[in-house]
């Protein structure tokens, strides 16, 4: 993932210089799928039709490698989905309204014809604050 979304980097920075609380993060975590990229302050244009609908995603602990890095730990599969271009994702905790927390275009677009699968393989999905 390219960034953490500018709200909640903007939370987790006050959370850490102790001038607000940061709101726990309400599990599971979501992947969402965009035909158009994001950028730190607004999300894109999300996948919509064919049967697509986000799916949880899990991450392993972080490391401590420089800089810390967390990992996902699942295949995310998105089946029967309809024809459209995939070119970034998003991760959202799954609250009553979902935050956006992660984002970042793929490596490369994908294409995908009507009732395609998209999957993103075990490992793929990374989340950095460098």
């Amino acid at each position: 993932m390219a960034a953490l979304d500018r709200t909640f980097a903007r939370a987790v920075i006050d959370a850490t210089v102790a001038t607000t609380a940061l709101t726990a993060v309400t599990s599971p975590i979501k992947c969402r799928l965009y035909t158009t990229s994001g950028t730190a302050n607004a999300a894109g244009t999300e996948v919509s039709g064919g049967s697509y609908v986000s799916q949880t995603v899990t991450f392993t602990a972080s490391t401590n490698a420089d800089p810390p890095v967390a990992v996902s730990s699942v295949l995310a599969s998105f089946p029967s989905m309809p024809a459209c271009t995939v070119v970034a994702v998003g991760l959202f905790d799954s609250a009553g309204t979902p935050r956006r927390l992660w984002f970042g275009d793929l490596a490369a677009s994908k294409v995908l014809n009507s009732g395609d699968t998209f999957q993103i393989a075990s490992g793929s999905l990374t989340c950095s604050l460098a």
